[in-house]
């Protein structure tokens, strides 16, 4: 299946690089002002839990404390605590590979982290690695880049970092190389609340909907209120999982993917065909599936890497989804002068005896928005 992220030439306006009717570049450069975002829940939003319902969805690993179900079933974790499954392994610090593309070859590899919003913090993580020059347009000639997916919710201008990952990958496929993206959870949340709104689904558990699950898990009004079908259209036919030089790219540490085939062509086209039927509950599987986590992270987690790696191809699993503080046990707190800290993150983090990489350093919790270069191919 072809990839979402658009092709074809690029120039240096907005005209010349726009592949879709009513597409509009975002600004430039890092610093400008963000459109005002309300609290993602607004003052007259009503939980459609009640106060203190605590209920979730049987499978569903939240990434909020409520979620939306309307008929509870047993106490959610609180995120304040540390899982009691507490990986024992530590922080690999990766040594990132010397810039030299094989002469005649393909260009280097870089991958980035969930991005959520944070369009500023984008900009300038990509601009320290040379992938775009000062005025934020593609400068890094044939490198490869691909993005983990979770492009919105939770910060402030998902949908500029949509355009402009939509642009880059113009402007890419200009200069030799490529920028493409996977599709994450978040996508799927964001497409069925402008799709489905209200619509009841079958949960499992009760009685839900994509719009109570996406203002629950930081859907931001002005994201919705700038969303086009050009944006629903590129997210709806990204693919769900790559390969590339011997890293198997998903954005969910999840094994799910294995239940919609057994090849990385039969999982995409899945997936691109469940969101063409356009049928609420089919979306909504499919959504709480990729939600999932936290898979390779036990002791059984080499096991579960090296299930996905043997059927999909690869030497590791390369995942977004789950942020590293949380698989290392850590969650933000209070320091003892009272102010709160948060997670030291300086890199990705290598486990599952080598065999996942994860690579969401927790840009929504004070940590870090990652974009890394990865090793080429032997």
């Amino acid at each position: 299946m072809a990839q979402g992220a658009g092709q074809g030439p690029a120039g240096r306006t907005a005209e010349a690089i726009s592949p879709y009717p009513g597409y509009a570049a975002p600004p430039p450069l890092p610093g400008y002002t963000h459109p005002l975002p309300p609290s993602h829940l607004g003052e007259d939003h009503v939980n459609p839990l009640g106060a203190d319902d605590p209920g979730h969805l049987d499978g569903y690993t939240p990434t909020a404390r409520d979620l939306p179900v309307i008929e509870p079933r047993q106490p959610q974790p609180s995120y304040g605590e540390a899982p009691a499954d507490v990986p024992t392994v530590e922080l690999t610090p990766i040594t990132a590979p010397q810039h030299h593309p094989v002469p005649g070859g393909p260009g280097p590899l870089y991958v980035v982290g969930d991005v959520h919003g944070y369009l500023d913090e984008l900009y300038a993580a990509l601009a320290a690695q040379g992938i775009v020059d000062q005025h934020g347009h593609w400068a890094a000639g044939n490198t490869r880049l691909w993005f983990l997916g979770d492009f919105t919710d939770r910060g402030p201008d998902g949908v500029g970092v949509i355009d402009l990952v939509m642009r880059l990958s113009a402007e890419a496929a200009a200069a030799g190389g490529y920028c493409k993206a996977l599709m994450g959870n978040h996508e799927l949340l964001l497409i069925g609340a402008k799709r489905f709104g209200d619509t009841p689904v079958n949960s499992g558990a009760g009685t839900a909907s994509f719009q109570a699950a996406w203002l629950l898990n930081g859907g931001q009004r002005t994201d919705m209120e700038r969303l086009e079908d050009h944006h629903l259209q590129w997210m709806s036919r990204l693919d769900a999982m790559a390969h590339e030089d011997g890293h198997l790219l998903v954005h969910s540490d999840t094994t799910a993917y294995l239940e919609y085939g057994d090849s990385i062509e039969a999982v995409n086209d899945a997936v691109t065909e469940a969101l063409q039927r356009n049928d609420p509950d089919e979306c909504w599987d499919l959504f709480r599936k990729f939600t999932k986590r936290f898979a390779f992270r036990d002791e059984a987690g080499s096991m579960a890497a090296r299930e996905l790696l043997e059927t999909y191809g690869g030497s590791r699993v390369v995942h977004g989804h789950s942020p590293i503080p949380y698989l290392l046990g850590e969650v933000p707190g209070e320091d003892d002068d009272g102010e709160e800290s948060a997670p030291a993150v300086e890199g990705p983090h290598l486990y599952a005896d080598g065999l996942a990489l994860a690579m969401d350093g927790g840009v929504t919790m004070a940590g870090k928005l990652l974009v890394v270069q990865l090793p080429l191919g032997d």
